[in-house]
C-alpha cells in the first residue's frame, strides 16, 4: 500500500488485499512454482542436474495458542523460544534458484519435511536425473533408506563422530594436508568422504577457544546457576557433579580438537570424492535464500494469524524471491558490478511525472 501510494499515487484499500490473500493460498501456489521451475529449466538448458534442500523456522510476534494448527512452539533457528513459529523447506537448484516449497507446523521435526517434499516435486515435474543435496541435520536412517527406495541419487552431510570405532580411527588418522580426501565404506554399504579444510579447522579452534573462554568466566566459582541451566554451546565440556559444582574437562576439549578441520559426507553417487565435496558446498545457496527472504524480502516476522493468510505471505515471499533472483542474472549479464538492493535503492529514486496534453 506505502509503495503504490508513494511511488504510483495509487490508492489500494487494505481489506482488498487480505481478501485477495484468502484467494491466493490455494489458487495460485502451484502454477507459481511451475513458472519458476519452467524458467529454471530453461535458463539451466533444460536440465535440473542438482536440488538443494534445506529447512528453516519463521517466527510470529505472537505466543503460541492450544488451537493453533501451523503456529507452534518449536526449536527455533532464530533463537525465538518463547514465539510461535512454522518450519519452512525450501528446494532450489544450482544458483539458488527457487523451485518448491512447503510449509509444517512449527513443532515438525525438520527431518521429517525432506522425503514429502522430494516425492511431490519429482511427481509434479516428472524429474529422472538429479541429485539432492542436504546437510547432516536431515541425514537420519529412516531419511537414506526413503531416499535410496525411491530410486534418489544423494549427498548428505555426515556426523562423523557417531561412526563407529574403526572408521573413526582412519579419520583421525587422515593426514592432516589442506584438501587431502580420505574414502570410507560403511557397514551399510555407503560411502563415506571425509574431507579436511585448513581454513575450516582454524574456524573450529577458534570458536571453541572463544566458547571455552565463555565457560572459563561462567563458571570461574565451579557453581552452577539456575540460569546456566540447558544452556546451548560448549557447555559439553563441563562436567556436573551431584553437589552441583562444576569443572571445566580439559581432556574432553583436546579431544574435540583432534576433530578440527574435518568434514563428512554421505553419497551413493559415484562422483569422485573432491567432486562429492564441491556439490555439497552449494547448499550455501539455499542459506542465502534464507538470508534475503528473512532479511530483504522481511518474510518474518509475521502478523497473520490464519492459515490461509500465512500459506498467502509464504507463496508471495516466495514469488518475490524468484524475482530477486531474476533480477539478480539479469543485472549479471550485463556486468552492470551492482547489487540487486542497489539496484532497487536507486530504482526508487525515479520519479514518474505524467502529463496530459490539452488536445
Amino acid at each position: 500500500m506505502e509503495y503504490l501510494k508513494s511511488y504510483f499515487d495509487e490508492d489500494v484499500r487494505l481489506h482488498g488485499i487480505y481478501r485477495y490473500m484468502d484467494k491466493l493460498y490455494n489458487t495460485q501456489r502451484e502454477k507459481v512454482q511451475q513458472i519458476s521451475v519452467g524458467h529454471t529449466m530453461r535458463i539451466l538448458g533444460g536440465r535440473i542436474g542438482i536440488v538443494f534442500y534445506d529447512v528453516t523456522t519463521l517466527y510470529f510476534e505472537s505466543a503460541p495458542q492450544p488451537d493453533d494448527g501451523l503456529r507452534q512452539s518449536g526449536f527455533s533457528k532464530d533463537g525465538k523460544t518463547a514465539e510461535s513459529q512454522i518450519v519452512l523447506g525450501l528446494l532450489v537448484s544450482e544458483d539458488g534458484y527457487p523451485m518448491s516449497y512447503s510449509i509444517f507446523n512449527g513443532s515438525q521435526y525438520e527431518g521429517r519435511t525432506m522425503i514429502p517434499i522430494i516425492d511431490d516435486f519429482v511427481q509434479r515435474f516428472r524429474l529422472t536425473d538429479f541429485i539432492i543435496v542436504a546437510d547432516s541435520g536431515l541425514m537420519s536412517t529412516k531419511n537414506v533408506e526413503l531416499l535410496e527406495s525411491a530410486g534418489y541419487r544423494y549427498i548428505l552431510g555426515a556426523r562423523i563422530r557417531n561412526e563407529s570405532a574403526d572408521i573413526k580411527d582412519r579419520i583421525l588418522a587422515v593426514d592432516k594436508t589442506d584438501g587431502n580426501i580420505v574414502e570410507c565404506l560403511r557397514n551399510d554399504g555407503r560411502r563415506l568422504i571425509v574431507g579436511y579444510s585448513e581454513a575450516r579447522a582454524k574456524k573450529n579452534s577458534r570458536n571453541r577457544d572463544k566458547g571455552v573462554e565463555r565457560l572459563r568466566k561462567a563458571y570461574a566459582k565451579g557453581t552452577l546457576t539456575k540460569e546456566n541451566v540447558n544452556r546451548r554451546g560448549y557447555n559439553k565440556f563441563l562436567d556436573i557433579s551431584r553437589d552441583i559444582t562444576v569443572n571445566i574437562n580439559e581432556e574432553r576439549i583436546a579431544e574435540d580438537g583432534l576433530w578440527d578441520g574435518l568434514k563428512g559426507y554421505i553419497t551413493n553417487t559415484d562422483l569422485p570424492g573432491d567432486e562429492v565435496i564441491s556439490q555439497y558446498h552449494g547448499l550455501w545457496v539455499v542459506e542465502r535464500a534464507f538470508r534475503i527472504g528473512k532479511g530483504t524480502l522481511e518474510m518474518r516476522p509475521m502478523f497473520h494469524f490464519t492459515e490461509k493468510r500465512i500459506e498467502a505471505h509464504i507463496c508471495i515471499c516466495f514469488v518475490a524471491y524468484k524475482v530477486y533472483k531474476e533480477l539478480e542474472r539479469v543485472i549479471r549479464g550485463l556486468d552492470m558490478k551492482m547489487s540487486v538492493d542497489k539496484v532497487l535503492e536507486i530504482a526508487k529514486t525515479i520519479t514518474t511525472l505524467r502529463i496530459r496534453l490539452p488536445n
